[in-house]
């Protein structure tokens, strides 16, 4: 589980970095390495599973918080 973890973080921050390039400097990172086409769909669709696996961590970080 902490494998899956490591690989969800990792896709959502490369996500978050390429949306913060499209945002300040309207470059599309994945665009440009890899074309429009049905790998940049597969990379946005994975981007958006570890986003939707990633909300599972809030329901995590109150686990523990009354152990004291």
């Amino acid at each position: 589980m902490k494998a899956l973890n490591i690989i969800a973080l990792t896709i959502g921050i490369i996500g978050a970095l390429n949306w913060g390039l499209i945002g300040f400097f309207n470059f599309n990172l994945v665009e440009f390495i890899f074309g429009f086409n049905w790998i940049s769909r597969i990379i946005y669709a994975a981007v958006g599973l570890c986003g939707l696996y990633l909300l599972t961590f809030y329901a995590r970080t109150g686990e523990g918080a009354c152990e004291e």
